[in-house]
């Protein structure tokens, strides 16, 4: 029998962010490691680092080890009428660690949902997100929040497209005093302030925080996006994952790419967001597709931290030995404690930096317990 014991942490979340996926019918996507580094000059405020591998292929063009998921997959499919296609990924992307600084080949995984997408698709895609979550940890939560209203907001200003993407900064920090002194610069009125500052103060559960943003949404242009918002809110309220969903405005990402939902997810012992993903229309639009889009990507890497800090032990067993130890009696005695699904290490003394569970010594074919640290 398969002992899962053994996996990593972000080994272990992609068997189950697999099964997941096809639970809801999205398929697997595949693709090459590299593609035309054209692709990502041209897109490169969507990518999380604009530093890039790249290469000269046979035919002389110049080609990119893959940043980004996203952008290969859009490349890769086409608009199908009244048709939703469901993809989900494994692959691994090659960019500056956050943790290193230095190139790394990242296992990232996550899922895309392209095509004619409705109120039910968005509901799913971020209930999954938030499924992904759970599958990580007991102990998450997914900030939630809606481009449109936050874009409608800023349209309200008046204000230059240079001074709304300062604002936008100082929302993402949830800088008050930022917003302040933007608005003052730039003879935004007192109502127009307090409307961004009201918005950057709405954090909670949907319950709560929808009431608060009726009251700022009075054009028809923030209602109209507040409905739409609300409609989503509404499903995940009465959905299973509803509790561990919060409203938060601070997540602001580039309004080019972004419209609609927008997201992040976290989990307990790492101290970055894990899971991060959104309704990307305006990329869409950008590479020519008619279609609309959501997804999610799932950073493997940030679980590295998660198993740093969870694990209490590297293996469940140590089994001492000497050199009076037949072959054999050792090898039964290591197949007997991994048949009880137990990690095992044999060894003639102790490693220093090994940290078990039980120590164990093998007296010809008899094993003695000789620690418990449970």
């Amino acid at each position: 029998m398969f002992n899962s014991n053994i996996l990593k942490n972000e080994e272990k979340a992609v068997f189950a962010l697999r099964s997941l996926y096809r639970k809801y019918g999205y398929t697997p996507f595949k693709m090459s490691k590299f593609e035309e580094y054209d692709l990502y000059v041209r897109n490169k405020d969507f990518l999380v680092s604009d530093s890039v591998i790249t290469f000269t292929g046979m035919n002389g063009k110049l080609l990119a080890l893959k940043p980004d998921v996203t952008l290969s997959i859009v490349k890769n499919t086409k608009d199908l009428p009244d048709t939703v296609q469901k993809v989900y990924y494994n692959e691994n992307v090659y960019r500056v660690s956050k943790n290193t600084h230095e190139f790394k080949e990242i296992m990232q995984t996550g899922l895309e949902c392209i095509g004619a997408i409705g109120v039910y698709d968005i509901f799913e895609v971020i209930s999954l997100a938030a499924k992904s979550l759970g599958a990580i940890s007991e102990s998450f939560v997914l900030d939630l929040s809606h481009i449109g209203i936050v874009s409608a907001v800023l349209d309200s200003l008046g204000c230059s497209r240079e001074t709304g993407k300062k604002i936008l900064t100082c929302i993402g920090e949830k800088n008050q005093s930022g917003i302040e002194k933007i608005c003052a610069e730039n003879d935004i009125s007192e109502d127009g302030c307090e409307k961004i500052i009201s918005l950057v103060g709405t954090y909670g559960k949907i319950e709560k925080v929808i009431p608060q943003l009726k009251a700022i949404c009075d054009t028809d242009e923030l209602k109209s996006a507040l409905a739409e918002f609300e409609s989503i809110c509404s499903l995940l309220v009465a959905s299973e994952i509803g509790e561990k969903i919060n409203i938060d405005f601070s997540i602001a990402t580039d309004m080019r790419y972004y419209n609609g939902v927008v997201f992040q997810g976290f989990v307990e012992n790492v101290p970055t967001g894990v899971l991060s993903g959104g309704q990307y229309d305006n990329l869409m639009k950008k590479m020519g597709r008619k279609s609309g889009a959501i997804g999610f990507a799932v950073y493997l890497d940030t679980l590295e931290r998660l198993n740093l800090t969870a694990k209490k032990f590297d293996v469940d067993c140590v089994l001492l030995y000497d050199e009076s130890t037949s072959a054999s009696d050792l090898a039964d005695a290591v197949n007997a404690l991994v048949a009880e699904e137990k990690t095992v290490m044999a060894q003639r003394i102790v490693p220093e930096s090994i940290k078990y569970r039980q120590l164990l010594k093998l007296n010809g074919k008899e094993v003695d317990v000789l620690e418990n640290n449970d």
